[in-house]
């Protein structure tokens, strides 16, 4: 990857003095280190979809594990599903990274959505000081005026046959006026000490290196790296009755009990079934 900074682009990056550009050239300095896990980091002013453009590069053979792609803006960002994700420009952190697990089998790296989530919740409870939960399998969950709201979200894709893009996108300084739907929310709405993206950047990535670097070791094993203990504790889903939304129009209800080996949600229907989801649209059901 060339890096190009953002601050180098003129135009309107100073428009909103409150969402000021990213320093692309800090956060280099800051995080790409000799014998760390992220070689390079870009930031890109605007693009449809961070994770598009890495899977592209990579395919291109112009990015290596660690490569990071950051864009103030995204056009065309997608959640799981499908699901499109806007926001106005630097109102964010919108990125993807590259991560080549090589030496964890590719059964286990249904985890890393997962591991994620956690390192995102915890980089960005300790940079900007909100409360932050995880709804299964990548929601990031605040909350804003005693509801819960969805203030980001992650998306994995395959990247060739040894690599995973894994895309990341929070929302940090959106107003209630800007909220695409009126379960959304952000961080500055939830309260947060602070919403300068640049810490926050820092701290999500440094979260993500260490966590990354405990699964891999353990060689993917979410027990041994302590990342499934950890991902529960976390959770909001479980402990909650639920509707899963599954492939084929077919929907389950139940209490959300548990995360098995694998990753997957294991939902205790009223039945007596105790039946594993990997896939599918989670509904957390409110109390009648």
């Amino acid at each position: 990857m060339t890096p190009r900074d953002a601050a180098d682009d003129n135009g309107s990056r100073w428009s909103d003095l409150d969402r000021p550009p990213l320093n692309a050239a800090a956060l280099r300095r800051a995080l790409v280190r000799e014998g760390g896990l992220w070689s390079a980091l870009e930031v890109t002013q605007r693009t449809g979809s961070t994770n598009n453009d890495l899977v592209a590069l990579a395919a291109a053979g112009k990015a290596g594990e660690g490569a990071v792609l950051v864009a103030e803006e995204q056009t065309a960002g997608r959640g799981r599903l499908d699901r499109r994700w806007t926001a106005p420009p630097r109102s964010g952190l919108f990125f993807s990274v590259l991560l080549n697990p090589a030496e964890v089998p590719v059964a286990r790296w249904g985890w890393l959505p997962l591991l994620t989530g956690v390192a995102v919740a915890t980089g960005l409870s300790r940079a900007a000081g909100v409360d932050t939960a995880l709804k299964w399998p990548n929601d990031l969950l605040v909350t804003v005026d005693g509801e819960e709201r969805k203030a980001g979200g992650i998306l994995a894709e395959r990247a060739g046959r040894d690599g995973v893009v894994v895309g990341v996108g929070v929302n940090v300084t959106l107003r209630a006026d800007e909220l695409p739907v009126p379960q959304a929310g952000s961080l500055a709405l939830a309260g947060a000490q602070g919403t300068d993206r640049d810490p926050l950047l820092r701290a999500v990535l440094r979260s993500l290196e260490d966590w990354y670097g405990r699964w891999r070791a353990a060689g993917g094993d979410p027990v041994v790296s302590g990342l499934q203990d950890t991902y529960a504790a976390g959770c909001a889903t479980l402990g909650r009755m639920v509707r899963a939304e599954l492939p084929g129009e077919r929907s389950i209800v139940g209490e959300a009990v548990a995360l098995d080996g694998d990753g997957r949600l294991v939902i205790a229907t009223e039945e007596g079934v105790r039946e594993p989801v990997g896939a599918g649209d989670i509904v957390h059901v409110r109390p009648a």
